[in-house]
């Protein structure tokens, strides 16, 4: 089977540099897999997950914003950050999640109470205009 170049690239360095049989990629506008040969494309990706094959080995990495170019028979990622799965620290990362989760939480509660705010506000100034205008009819 051919095989496609995969550079991926951080600001820390090159995490990955091989040659594979077929890459996986989280782009913003869907996932998209790319195979030896394929045609030039430039396009952004977003946090997922990047897998690639070689051979009947399968590698995942977890990847933050950036790009993807097709060129030649190359693929490069440059992206904000680039960890393999077996590198993560679980604990940690869970950890993570549990306090974003919250924060979103927290947030949305707060939008709440800004949204409930606002419409009181609204009301308050609706019923003002119309105790206005019946008071100026009356005259």
């Amino acid at each position: 089977m051919a095989q496609i170049h995969l550079e991926v690239v951080t600001p820390a360095g090159s995490v990955v540099s091989e040659d594979v049989d077929i890459v996986t990629a989280p782009g913003t506008n869907g996932e998209f897999g790319v195979l030896a040969n394929h045609a030039p494309f430039l396009t952004t990706i977003k946090t997922g997950v990047l897998h690639y094959k070689k051979d009947k080995d399968v590698k995942y990495l977890m990847v933050s914003g950036g790009f993807a170019e097709v060129s030649g028979n190359a693929i490069t990622f440059l992206v904000e950050n680039a960890e393999y799965g077996q590198e993560i620290d679980v604990p940690r990362a869970l950890l993570a999640k549990e306090r974003a989760v919250k924060q979103l939480a927290q947030e949305q509660a707060h939008a709440e109470n800004i949204n409930r705010i606002l419409v009181t506000s609204a009301l308050q100034r609706a019923m003002a205009r119309l105790a206005a205008a019946e008071r100026t009819k009356l005259q």
